[in-house]
């Protein structure tokens, strides 16, 4: 296994930006000083509290306790390992990685499954690129399809890497042959149709995607992970998905339709301020909005709106449009992704355009350009009110019982946001679209929630999901003490390291460890420093916790005051045990002990010297 230089990794952390690699997945903010500060990409929550220092190289999060480095990062959040992590960091900055002589560089049987799926991606997306854009048959056939049915600029199609696959699969297994991916590579990617129990062969390599034009899908982070296939005159009647005039990539292991949203890594960019996600229907839809200059544009795989989709958008903006189409199956999409939408507390609007009952965000851009996106703003309809003109359309010649039938709709909704000041203001909303009476609305709404108590507490045991139990923070300690002491005043640690003896720290705990294993390098000259510790830590609990106190800030003046103090905590915690355990022996003259009267009379005589002896440092410390 190649091993990759200890000084090549300690260049890559000094030369690479912390903030750089976080925010590809994390909408960050100044949070003081040189700290910044995001929705934590580890877990899910409303108010930030993922923070990311860049000038120590190290990012902690106040919610789920996740701390690390550059590297940490990037395995956590891609699923790599550390030398994968390296070599994808190098890559992506332009930074040369070196090995161990004798070890070897990377090999292809070396790498992750996941990573060469990704390796894979790229190459058939480059693959099918090429065959667009050739001049022969089926290039200028899908050529034709996109600029002159579909009326895009063959700018977009190089922008976004639009492929082509002929009715013979583009000689894509061959290709993909030649650079000699492995067998589990080519049988798990989903770009070929092979038989468990058959030999990797060019004849068993049977192209899932034929005479199709090729849509790349990417990830969050701009990886080409699956493709979208779109019918034309091409597809062979042989095509197990002939009649579909979209196929998806199946899942693998790098494509979870239900996680992913449609141009995302290049929407998360655009948002901020005034420009909140404009979430459409379709692929198509949202390469329309991106060619007439509306580039907040998303979409969902083909599938309904996820959770895991709206938690990833939350991420960067918590502000999105909902522009489907008019028609019935795209009023129910809406509908479906409202509520949704709430509870992941995403402030929405609904698009729509005023005196005009169909609506098909491609052909309207198309034909109007970005002017387009200006009226439908202007007739966009707030969450509620959408609601409730889908719940009751003419609420001024409905019946008492047919409003209070649709009220119980929309405060199903209503239930899914948090916020009780919300709640209260969507009744408000509602009472007054639905021509309520607002202390009716108000009364019926918490009538509603107690019948929805009610129901949830007669659920049986275990029916609903319960929510993960918060992760706790590591206990306080005179060990932890120390080692924020060692870690923010170095100059403390070696003679802290002749000070406290071995024997008086609690080692069944990460900061007992970690602290002994330090002192051990001061005492002996050999202390790396705080920016080069990765050899010295060998678990992740212990990774984490140093994460966290660098990152801490020491709330005291005078570190030396506090290392005194955590050596007497220290000394008293190892010491007075024993002193109680003599003063027991002595007061019970007939109790076995293990040694004789005065024997423990000069020990409790020592034992009390030591406690009262005062405990100094160097002054160098």
């Amino acid at each position: 296994m190649p091993v990759i230089k200890p000084t090549c990794v300690r260049d890559l952390k000094l030369r690479v930006n912390l903030a750089d690699v976080v925010a590809r997945m994390v909408t960050l903010r100044k949070a003081g000083g040189a700290r910044l500060k995001g929705l934590c990409p580890f877990h899910n929550e409303k108010t930030p509290s993922f923070n990311v220092d860049p000038d120590k190289g190290y990012y902690h999060c106040f919610g789920c306790g996740k701390s690390g480095d550059i590297i940490s990062f990037v395995r956590e959040t891609e699923q790599l390992n550390f030398s994968e992590a390296v070599e994808a960091l190098g890559k992506r900055f332009g930074i040369p990685i070196e090995y161990e002589e004798g070890s070897g560089g990377p090999s292809t049987a070396d790498r992750t499954l996941r990573q060469e799926v990704f390796d894979l991606h790229d190459a058939a997306a480059e693959h099918y690129f090429q065959a667009f854009k050739a001049k022969d048959a089926t290039g200028e056939a899908m050529r034709h399809l996109w600029t002159e049915q579909r009326r895009f600029t063959a700018e977009l199609a190089d922008e976004f890497k639009i492929g082509a696959a002929d009715a013979t699969g583009s000689g894509l297994g061959a290709a993909m042959m030649r650079r000699k991916f492995s067998e589990e590579a080519l049988r798990r990617c989903g770009l070929f149709f092979v038989y468990d129990d058959a030999a990797i062969t060019l004849q068993s390599l049977r192209p899932r995607f034929r005479g199709r034009l090729m849509i790349p899908i990417r990830d969050h982070q701009g990886r080409v992970c699956a493709f979208t296939a779109r019918q034309t005159d091409l597809t062979p009647a042989d095509d197990p998905a002939k009649d579909a005039k979209y196929v998806n990539s199946p899942e693998t292991p790098i494509f979870t339709k239900g996680n992913l949203l449609f141009n995302l890594d290049r929407a998360r960019t655009a948002v901020g301020e005034g420009k909140p996600f404009v979430m459409v229907e379709g692929q198509l839809d949202a390469l329309r909005c991106w060619s007439v200059g509306l580039k907040t544009a998303i979409a969902p795989q083909g599938t309904s709106i996820t959770e895991g989709q709206l938690v990833l958008m939350r991420r960067y903006h918590t502000q999105v449009e909902c522009f489907f189409d008019s028609d019935g199956a795209g009023q129910k999409a809406a509908l479906r992704f409202l509520p949704m939408a709430l509870k992941a507390g995403l402030e929405i609007r609904f698009l729509t355009l005023a005196g005009d009952s169909k609506i098909d965000p491609d052909l309207l851009f198309l034909e109007r350009g970005l002017a387009a996106y200006d009226e439908v703003r202007r007739g966009a309809q707030s969450a509620m009110v959408f609601a409730c003109r889908a719940a009751l359309p003419d609420p001024h010649t409905a019946s008492a019982e047919l409003k209070s039938r649709a009220a119980q709709t929309v405060f199903e909704i209503i239930a899914n946001a948090e916020s009780a000041v919300t709640r209260s203001e969507f009744v408000n909303e509602t009472a007054a679209h639905l021509r309520l009476p607002l202390a009716a609305a108000h009364k019926d709404f918490q009538t509603f929630l107690q019948r929805q108590s009610r129901l949830a507490a007669a659920r049986p045991a275990g029916a609903a999901p319960t929510a993960p139990a918060p992760v706790p923070h590591a206990a306080h300690t005179s060990e932890r003490d120390l080692l924020l002491l060692c870690l923010h005043f170095e100059d403390i640690g070696k003679p802290l390291s002749h000070s406290l003896p071995h024997d008086w720290i609690d080692l069944s705990h990460p900061a007992g460890a970690l602290l002994n294993r330090f002192l051990g390098e001061f005492e002996h000259g050999l202390w790396p420093g705080k920016d080069h510790l990765e050899n010295l830590l060998e678990t992740d609990a212990e990774r984490s916790m140093v994460a966290s106190l660098l990152f801490a800030t020491p709330g005291f003046e005078d570190p030396l005051k506090v290392a005194q103090e955590g050596l007497r905590q220290l000394r008293a915690r190892a010491l007075e045990p024993r002193l109680r355990q003599i003063e027991l022996a002595l007061a019970n003259p007939h109790a076995e002990i293990e040694s004789d009267p005065i024997s423990l009379l000069k020990e409790r005589s020592e034992l009390h010297r030591l406690l009262r002896q005062p405990i100094t440092l160097a002054a160098s410390a």
